[in-house]
Protein backbone atom coordinates (compact mmCIF):
# COMPACT_ATOMS: atom_id res chain seq x y z
CA UNK A 1 0.00 0.00 0.00
CA UNK A 2 1.72 3.29 -1.19
CA UNK A 3 1.27 6.36 0.94
CA UNK A 4 1.20 8.95 -1.00
CA UNK A 5 1.94 8.55 -4.90
CA UNK A 6 1.25 4.93 -6.49
CA UNK A 7 0.48 6.39 -9.33
CA UNK A 8 2.27 9.33 -11.07
CA UNK A 9 -1.09 11.13 -11.70
CA UNK A 10 -1.30 14.32 -10.26
CA UNK A 11 -4.24 14.91 -8.13
CA UNK A 12 -6.48 18.25 -9.14
CA UNK A 13 -6.10 21.84 -7.52
CA UNK A 14 -6.89 23.08 -4.19
CA UNK A 15 -9.46 21.49 -2.14
CA UNK A 16 -12.81 23.57 -1.77
CA UNK A 17 -14.22 22.13 0.81
CA UNK A 18 -17.72 22.45 2.27
CA UNK A 19 -19.52 20.53 5.32
CA UNK A 20 -22.04 18.72 4.51
CA UNK A 21 -25.90 17.31 6.49
CA UNK A 22 -25.62 13.66 6.63
CA UNK A 23 -23.86 10.61 5.27
CA UNK A 24 -24.07 8.26 1.71
CA UNK A 25 -24.43 5.64 4.29
CA UNK A 26 -27.50 7.28 6.50
CA UNK A 27 -29.42 9.43 4.01
CA UNK A 28 -31.58 11.03 6.18
CA UNK A 29 -29.50 11.11 9.32
CA UNK A 30 -31.95 9.26 10.99
CA UNK A 31 -29.98 5.39 11.08
CA UNK A 32 -31.03 3.24 14.39
CA UNK A 33 -28.61 1.06 16.22
CA UNK A 34 -30.74 -2.13 14.44
CA UNK A 35 -29.97 -0.87 10.79
CA UNK A 36 -26.98 1.48 11.00
CA UNK A 37 -24.34 0.88 8.39
CA UNK A 38 -20.92 2.67 8.31
CA UNK A 39 -19.32 3.68 5.00
CA UNK A 40 -15.39 3.03 5.15
CA UNK A 41 -13.54 4.52 1.65
CA UNK A 42 -10.11 3.34 0.95
CA UNK A 43 -7.50 2.48 -2.11
CA UNK A 44 -5.91 -0.63 -1.41
CA UNK A 45 -7.49 -4.18 -2.29
CA UNK A 46 -4.96 -5.49 -0.33
CA UNK A 47 -6.23 -4.36 3.00
CA UNK A 48 -9.83 -4.02 1.75
CA UNK A 49 -9.80 -7.96 1.98
CA UNK A 50 -8.48 -7.76 5.60
CA UNK A 51 -10.71 -4.94 6.35
CA UNK A 52 -13.59 -7.29 5.71
CA UNK A 53 -12.45 -9.68 7.71
CA UNK A 54 -12.27 -7.60 10.62
CA UNK A 55 -15.31 -6.13 10.12
CA UNK A 56 -16.83 -9.59 10.22
CA UNK A 57 -15.62 -9.80 13.80
CA UNK A 58 -16.80 -6.35 14.60
CA UNK A 59 -20.29 -6.93 13.27
CA UNK A 60 -20.49 -10.27 15.43
CA UNK A 61 -19.39 -7.88 18.30
CA UNK A 62 -22.04 -5.12 17.45
CA UNK A 63 -25.04 -6.32 15.87
CA UNK A 64 -26.78 -3.25 15.32
CA UNK A 65 -24.11 -2.01 12.84
CA UNK A 66 -22.80 -3.24 9.72
CA UNK A 67 -19.67 -1.76 8.16
CA UNK A 68 -19.60 -1.99 4.01
CA UNK A 69 -16.21 -1.01 1.87
CA UNK A 70 -15.39 1.35 -0.55
CA UNK A 71 -12.89 1.01 -3.00
CA UNK A 72 -11.46 3.84 -5.30
CA UNK A 73 -8.15 3.42 -7.32
CA UNK A 74 -5.83 5.76 -6.36
CA UNK A 75 -5.65 7.20 -9.23
CA UNK A 76 -9.03 9.33 -8.56
CA UNK A 77 -8.80 8.69 -5.11
CA UNK A 78 -8.00 12.46 -3.91
CA UNK A 79 -9.80 13.78 -6.22
CA UNK A 80 -12.91 12.28 -5.91
CA UNK A 81 -12.58 12.46 -2.13
CA UNK A 82 -12.73 16.57 -2.60
CA UNK A 83 -15.71 16.69 -4.54
CA UNK A 84 -17.50 14.18 -2.59
CA UNK A 85 -16.53 15.97 0.65
CA UNK A 86 -17.92 18.84 -0.99
CA UNK A 87 -21.40 18.05 -2.01
CA UNK A 88 -21.74 15.89 0.71
CA UNK A 89 -21.55 12.76 -0.81
CA UNK A 90 -18.16 11.12 1.43
CA UNK A 91 -18.19 8.12 3.36
CA UNK A 92 -18.38 8.08 7.16
CA UNK A 93 -14.93 6.86 7.41
CA UNK A 94 -12.52 7.90 5.15
CA UNK A 95 -8.61 7.11 4.66
CA UNK A 96 -5.88 10.25 4.06
CA UNK A 97 -2.59 10.67 3.46
CA UNK A 98 -0.24 13.18 5.22
CA UNK A 99 0.18 15.42 1.48
CA UNK A 100 -3.74 15.87 1.36
CA UNK A 101 -4.87 16.13 5.15
CA UNK A 102 -4.56 19.64 6.16
CA UNK A 103 -7.09 21.06 4.80
CA UNK A 104 -9.50 18.58 5.57
CA UNK A 105 -8.25 19.38 8.85
CA UNK A 106 -8.81 22.78 8.87
CA UNK A 107 -12.18 22.74 7.33
CA UNK A 108 -14.12 21.24 10.03
CA UNK A 109 -14.44 18.02 7.41
CA UNK A 110 -13.28 15.53 10.53
CA UNK A 111 -13.99 14.01 13.51
CA UNK A 112 -11.67 14.87 15.97
CA UNK A 113 -10.18 11.79 18.13
CA UNK A 114 -11.10 12.83 21.33
CA UNK A 115 -10.51 11.57 25.04
CA UNK A 116 -12.50 8.01 24.21
CA UNK A 117 -9.83 7.10 21.98
CA UNK A 118 -6.91 7.97 25.00
CA UNK A 119 -6.45 4.42 25.86
CA UNK A 120 -6.08 3.42 22.29
CA UNK A 121 -3.87 6.31 21.64
CA UNK A 122 -0.22 4.80 23.36
CA UNK A 123 -0.60 1.64 21.08
CA UNK A 124 -0.32 3.67 18.27
CA UNK A 125 2.75 4.68 15.95
CA UNK A 126 4.10 7.39 17.68
CA UNK A 127 5.46 9.07 14.46
CA UNK A 128 1.23 8.60 12.97
CA UNK A 129 0.17 9.95 15.76
CA UNK A 130 2.38 13.53 15.35
CA UNK A 131 1.94 13.28 12.04
CA UNK A 132 -1.78 13.85 11.70
CA UNK A 133 -2.07 15.55 14.75
CA UNK A 134 -2.77 19.72 13.81
CA UNK A 135 -3.36 22.60 16.15
CA UNK A 136 -3.10 20.15 19.12
CA UNK A 137 -6.20 17.78 18.04
CA UNK A 138 -5.26 14.35 16.29
CA UNK A 139 -8.03 14.75 13.34
CA UNK A 140 -7.59 10.27 12.60
CA UNK A 141 -6.78 6.78 13.69
CA UNK A 142 -3.43 5.57 12.40
CA UNK A 143 -3.73 2.55 10.27
CA UNK A 144 -1.11 1.82 7.86
CA UNK A 145 2.95 2.57 8.46
CA UNK A 146 4.75 2.35 5.21
CA UNK A 147 8.43 2.21 7.48
CA UNK A 148 11.30 2.98 5.30
CA UNK A 149 12.38 2.05 1.81
CA UNK A 150 14.50 -0.98 0.53
CA UNK A 151 14.93 -2.98 -2.51
CA UNK A 152 14.00 -5.94 -3.53
CA UNK A 153 16.10 -7.69 -5.68
CA UNK A 154 16.26 -10.56 -8.43
CA UNK A 155 18.66 -13.51 -6.43
CA UNK A 156 19.34 -15.19 -9.94
CA UNK A 157 20.28 -12.32 -11.59
CA UNK A 158 22.24 -10.73 -8.81
CA UNK A 159 24.47 -13.99 -8.02
CA UNK A 160 24.90 -14.27 -11.99
CA UNK A 161 26.20 -10.50 -12.12
CA UNK A 162 28.62 -11.49 -8.72
CA UNK A 163 27.38 -7.99 -7.14
CA UNK A 164 26.90 -7.26 -3.70
CA UNK A 165 24.47 -5.64 -2.28
CA UNK A 166 25.22 -5.38 1.08
CA UNK A 167 26.83 -1.76 1.51
CA UNK A 168 26.09 -0.04 -1.24
CA UNK A 169 27.00 3.74 -1.83
CA UNK A 170 26.66 6.37 -4.34
CA UNK A 171 28.06 9.56 -4.72
CA UNK A 172 27.31 12.70 -6.88
CA UNK A 173 31.07 13.99 -6.88
CA UNK A 174 33.47 11.01 -6.15
CA UNK A 175 32.97 8.17 -8.39
CA UNK A 176 35.99 5.99 -6.89
CA UNK A 177 33.47 5.62 -3.63
CA UNK A 178 30.25 5.12 -6.12
CA UNK A 179 29.69 1.10 -5.49
CA UNK A 180 26.02 1.95 -6.28
CA UNK A 181 26.81 2.74 -9.80
CA UNK A 182 29.02 0.06 -10.89
CA UNK A 183 26.81 -2.89 -9.26
CA UNK A 184 23.73 -1.27 -11.70
CA UNK A 185 25.96 -1.40 -14.86
CA UNK A 186 27.20 -5.20 -13.81
CA UNK A 187 23.44 -5.50 -13.38
CA UNK A 188 22.03 -3.97 -16.72
CA UNK A 189 22.23 -6.40 -19.70
CA UNK A 190 22.11 -6.05 -23.32
CA UNK A 191 20.78 -8.51 -25.95
CA UNK A 192 24.48 -9.46 -26.58
CA UNK A 193 24.95 -10.42 -22.95
CA UNK A 194 27.53 -7.60 -22.47
CA UNK A 195 27.07 -5.55 -19.27
CA UNK A 196 26.22 -1.31 -18.97
CA UNK A 197 29.83 -0.89 -17.98
CA UNK A 198 31.46 -2.70 -21.10
CA UNK A 199 32.64 -0.19 -23.75
CA UNK A 200 30.38 -2.16 -26.39
CA UNK A 201 27.49 -2.46 -24.52
CA UNK A 202 24.63 -1.78 -26.78
CA UNK A 203 22.15 0.85 -25.68
CA UNK A 204 19.81 0.05 -27.78
CA UNK A 205 19.03 -3.49 -27.13
CA UNK A 206 18.56 -3.55 -23.96
CA UNK A 207 17.02 -6.77 -22.08
CA UNK A 208 17.65 -6.39 -18.61
CA UNK A 209 18.23 -3.06 -16.46
CA UNK A 210 19.99 -2.69 -13.07
CA UNK A 211 17.52 -0.70 -11.19
CA UNK A 212 14.02 1.16 -11.30
CA UNK A 213 15.47 4.98 -11.61
CA UNK A 214 12.03 7.42 -12.12
CA UNK A 215 9.94 9.91 -10.91
CA UNK A 216 8.52 8.39 -7.87
CA UNK A 217 8.37 10.51 -5.02
CA UNK A 218 7.94 8.16 -2.40
CA UNK A 219 10.49 5.24 -2.84
CA UNK A 220 13.32 7.15 -5.00
CA UNK A 221 13.87 10.85 -5.08
CA UNK A 222 12.71 12.05 -1.59
CA UNK A 223 14.81 9.62 -0.38
CA UNK A 224 18.37 10.45 -2.27
CA UNK A 225 17.04 14.30 -1.80
CA UNK A 226 17.81 13.35 1.80
CA UNK A 227 20.94 11.38 1.56
CA UNK A 228 22.72 14.21 -0.15
CA UNK A 229 21.79 16.40 2.45
CA UNK A 230 19.12 18.63 0.84
CA UNK A 231 15.57 19.09 1.73
CA UNK A 232 11.82 18.79 -0.29
CA UNK A 233 10.14 20.92 1.52
CA UNK A 234 10.96 23.29 4.48
CA UNK A 235 7.77 23.69 6.28
CA UNK A 236 5.04 24.25 3.73
CA UNK A 237 7.56 26.07 1.52
CA UNK A 238 9.13 24.03 -1.39
CA UNK A 239 13.15 23.88 -1.23
CA UNK A 240 13.68 21.19 -4.04
CA UNK A 241 15.71 23.64 -6.15
CA UNK A 242 18.93 23.66 -3.71
CA UNK A 243 22.79 22.57 -4.30
CA UNK A 244 22.35 19.24 -2.61
CA UNK A 245 19.17 18.28 -3.96
CA UNK A 246 19.83 19.18 -7.76
CA UNK A 247 22.65 17.31 -7.42
CA UNK A 248 20.74 14.33 -6.38
CA UNK A 249 17.95 15.01 -9.13
CA UNK A 250 21.13 14.99 -11.66
CA UNK A 251 21.98 11.49 -10.28
CA UNK A 252 18.78 10.16 -10.40
CA UNK A 253 18.54 11.16 -14.29
CA UNK A 254 21.67 10.08 -15.04
CA UNK A 255 20.80 6.82 -14.42
CA UNK A 256 18.71 6.60 -16.92
CA UNK A 257 19.79 9.00 -19.61
CA UNK A 258 23.71 9.09 -19.08
CA UNK A 259 24.24 5.36 -18.10
CA UNK A 260 21.32 3.99 -19.38
CA UNK A 261 20.92 1.52 -16.10
CA UNK A 262 17.02 2.07 -15.62
CA UNK A 263 13.96 2.00 -18.45
CA UNK A 264 13.76 5.38 -20.36
CA UNK A 265 11.26 7.88 -18.33
CA UNK A 266 8.82 7.97 -20.87
CA UNK A 267 7.81 4.06 -19.57
CA UNK A 268 7.00 5.54 -16.15
CA UNK A 269 6.74 9.07 -15.62
CA UNK A 270 2.80 8.55 -16.11
CA UNK A 271 2.70 4.90 -15.09
CA UNK A 272 3.44 4.24 -11.15
CA UNK A 273 3.28 0.50 -11.54
CA UNK A 274 5.75 0.29 -14.94
CA UNK A 275 8.50 0.04 -12.27
CA UNK A 276 7.35 -3.24 -10.04
CA UNK A 277 5.69 -4.96 -12.94
CA UNK A 278 9.13 -4.78 -14.72
CA UNK A 279 10.80 -6.54 -11.82
CA UNK A 280 8.28 -8.79 -11.50
CA UNK A 281 8.63 -10.17 -15.33
CA UNK A 282 12.55 -10.37 -14.57
CA UNK A 283 13.75 -7.54 -16.50
CA UNK A 284 15.14 -5.24 -13.60
CA UNK A 285 17.29 -6.36 -10.87
CA UNK A 286 16.93 -3.92 -8.50
CA UNK A 287 13.62 -2.86 -7.42
CA UNK A 288 14.00 -0.20 -4.95
CA UNK A 289 10.41 0.29 -3.27
CA UNK A 290 8.53 -0.04 0.04
CA UNK A 291 6.14 -2.46 2.09
CA UNK A 292 3.60 -1.66 -0.06
CA UNK A 293 4.59 -3.70 -2.59
CA UNK A 294 5.36 -6.56 -0.74
CA UNK A 295 2.32 -8.71 -1.26
CA UNK A 296 2.38 -7.95 -5.25
CA UNK A 297 5.95 -8.61 -5.35
CA UNK A 298 5.01 -12.23 -3.46
CA UNK A 299 2.16 -12.60 -5.52
CA UNK A 300 3.65 -12.00 -8.91
CA UNK A 301 7.01 -13.07 -8.83
CA UNK A 302 8.18 -16.29 -9.95
CA UNK A 303 11.95 -16.14 -9.23
CA UNK A 304 13.70 -16.22 -5.67
CA UNK A 305 13.98 -12.70 -4.44
CA UNK A 306 14.87 -10.62 -0.85
CA UNK A 307 15.11 -7.11 0.33
CA UNK A 308 18.53 -5.77 0.91
CA UNK A 309 19.03 -2.18 2.41
CA UNK A 310 18.39 0.80 -0.15
CA UNK A 311 22.38 2.41 -1.09
CA UNK A 312 23.31 5.19 1.10
CA UNK A 313 24.33 8.74 -0.40
CA UNK A 314 26.92 11.66 1.40
CA UNK A 315 24.39 12.09 4.24
CA UNK A 316 23.75 8.42 5.08
CA UNK A 317 21.17 6.22 4.24
CA UNK A 318 18.40 8.45 4.63
CA UNK A 319 14.62 7.53 4.34
CA UNK A 320 11.43 8.82 4.10
CA UNK A 321 8.44 7.29 6.48
CA UNK A 322 5.05 7.82 6.11
CA UNK A 323 1.69 6.86 7.40
CA UNK A 324 -1.88 6.74 7.01
CA UNK A 325 -4.87 7.25 9.07
CA UNK A 326 -8.75 6.67 9.12
CA UNK A 327 -10.34 10.06 9.31
CA UNK A 328 -14.32 10.22 10.60
CA UNK A 329 -16.03 12.27 8.06
CA UNK A 330 -17.25 15.12 10.71
CA UNK A 331 -21.09 15.60 9.07
CA UNK A 332 -21.52 11.63 9.34
CA UNK A 333 -25.05 10.84 10.40
CA UNK A 334 -24.00 7.77 12.20
CA UNK A 335 -21.79 9.57 14.68
CA UNK A 336 -22.13 7.25 17.69
CA UNK A 337 -21.32 4.23 14.93
CA UNK A 338 -18.57 5.45 13.42
CA UNK A 339 -16.84 6.39 16.56
CA UNK A 340 -17.39 2.71 17.24
CA UNK A 341 -15.53 1.26 14.17
CA UNK A 342 -12.95 4.06 14.07
CA UNK A 343 -12.17 2.74 17.93
CA UNK A 344 -12.02 -1.01 16.41
CA UNK A 345 -9.50 0.04 13.32
CA UNK A 346 -7.78 1.58 16.41
CA UNK A 347 -7.46 -1.69 18.58
CA UNK A 348 -4.88 -4.29 18.32
CA UNK A 349 -7.97 -6.59 18.07
CA UNK A 350 -9.59 -4.91 14.72
CA UNK A 351 -6.11 -4.20 13.50
CA UNK A 352 -4.52 -7.94 13.42
CA UNK A 353 -6.65 -8.70 10.33
CA UNK A 354 -4.56 -6.09 8.13
CA UNK A 355 -0.87 -7.66 9.47
CA UNK A 356 -2.21 -11.52 9.59
CA UNK A 357 -3.03 -11.52 5.65
CA UNK A 358 0.49 -9.56 5.34
CA UNK A 359 -1.15 -6.54 3.34
CA UNK A 360 0.67 -3.78 5.55
CA UNK A 361 2.43 -3.30 8.43
CA UNK A 362 -0.66 -1.98 11.00
CA UNK A 363 0.19 1.59 12.48
CA UNK A 364 -1.44 0.02 15.71
CA UNK A 365 1.95 -1.50 17.70
CA UNK A 366 0.01 -4.45 19.20
CA UNK A 367 -0.77 -5.68 15.36
CA UNK A 368 2.66 -5.61 13.58
CA UNK A 369 3.66 -9.01 15.24
CA UNK A 370 1.26 -10.35 12.97
CA UNK A 371 2.60 -8.48 10.23
CA UNK A 372 6.37 -9.84 10.72
CA UNK A 373 4.74 -13.62 11.72
CA UNK A 374 2.98 -13.45 8.54
CA UNK A 375 6.11 -12.70 6.14
CA UNK A 376 8.48 -14.47 8.32
CA UNK A 377 6.63 -17.76 7.76
CA UNK A 378 6.74 -16.92 4.05
CA UNK A 379 10.59 -16.99 4.14
CA UNK A 380 10.74 -12.95 3.50
CA UNK A 381 12.50 -10.53 6.34
CA UNK A 382 11.22 -7.37 6.19
CA UNK A 383 13.34 -6.06 9.15
CA UNK A 384 15.44 -4.04 6.47
CA UNK A 385 11.99 -1.81 6.19
CA UNK A 386 12.40 -1.66 10.29
CA UNK A 387 15.74 -0.69 9.97
CA UNK A 388 15.47 2.06 7.43
CA UNK A 389 12.21 3.67 9.49
CA UNK A 390 14.44 3.00 12.37
CA UNK A 391 17.66 5.37 11.03
CA UNK A 392 17.95 8.74 9.85
CA UNK A 393 14.41 9.60 7.93
CA UNK A 394 13.24 12.72 5.96
CA UNK A 395 9.93 14.34 6.73
CA UNK A 396 7.16 12.85 4.52
CA UNK A 397 5.56 15.97 2.13
CA UNK A 398 2.89 18.02 4.20
CA UNK A 399 0.42 20.99 2.05
CA UNK A 400 -2.46 22.69 2.46
CA UNK A 401 -2.46 23.12 -1.55
CA UNK A 402 0.05 19.95 -1.77
CA UNK A 403 -2.56 18.72 -4.35
CA UNK A 404 -2.09 21.99 -6.75
CA UNK A 405 1.58 22.33 -6.22
CA UNK A 406 1.87 18.87 -7.50
CA UNK A 407 -0.12 19.76 -10.94
CA UNK A 408 2.45 22.68 -11.18
CA UNK A 409 5.59 20.54 -11.09
CA UNK A 410 4.87 17.52 -12.39
CA UNK A 411 4.70 18.22 -16.39
CA UNK A 412 8.18 20.17 -15.74
CA UNK A 413 9.59 16.93 -13.78
CA UNK A 414 8.61 14.74 -17.13
CA UNK A 415 10.43 17.17 -19.48
CA UNK A 416 13.40 16.44 -17.29
CA UNK A 417 13.47 12.96 -16.26
CA UNK A 418 12.99 12.15 -19.88
CA UNK A 419 16.79 14.55 -20.03
CA UNK A 420 14.91 17.25 -22.26
CA UNK A 421 15.48 19.72 -19.94
CA UNK A 422 18.54 20.36 -17.71
CA UNK A 423 18.28 19.56 -14.14
CA UNK A 424 19.17 22.69 -12.41
CA UNK A 425 16.42 25.08 -14.85
CA UNK A 426 13.89 22.51 -15.08
CA UNK A 427 13.96 22.53 -10.29
CA UNK A 428 14.36 26.17 -10.35
CA UNK A 429 10.95 26.16 -12.68
CA UNK A 430 9.21 23.45 -11.09
CA UNK A 431 9.87 25.07 -7.37
CA UNK A 432 8.88 28.47 -8.27
CA UNK A 433 5.82 26.99 -10.06
CA UNK A 434 4.84 24.73 -6.87
CA UNK A 435 5.24 27.81 -4.69
CA UNK A 436 3.23 30.13 -6.96
CA UNK A 437 0.11 27.01 -6.67
CA UNK A 438 0.54 26.82 -2.77
CA UNK A 439 -0.01 30.24 -2.49
CA UNK A 440 -2.96 30.12 -4.83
Amino acid sequence: MKIWQKSALAVAAALALTTTACSPADPGGTGSAATTTVTVRLWDEQVQKAYESSFREFESKNPGITVKTVLEPFATYFNKLRTDVSAGNADDIFWISSSYFSPYADSGSLLPIGADFDAAKAGWVPAAVSQYTRNGTLWGVPQLTDGGIGIYYNKDLVAKAGVSLADLQWNPTDPAKDTFLKAAQKLTVDAAGKTADDPAFDVGNIVQYGYNASQDLQAIYYNFIGQNGGEFQNGEDFVFASPQSTQAFQYIIDLINKYHVSPGAANSNDNGDFMRDQFIQGKIAMFQSGTYNLANVAQGASFPWAVAPMPAGPAGAVSVVNNIIAAGNAKTGNKDATNKVLQWLGSAEGAKFIGAEGAADPAVLGAQDAYRNYWNAKGVDVSQFAKAAQGKTIQAPVGTNYGAAVNAWKPIFNEMFLGRTPVAEGLKQAQDAANKAVKG
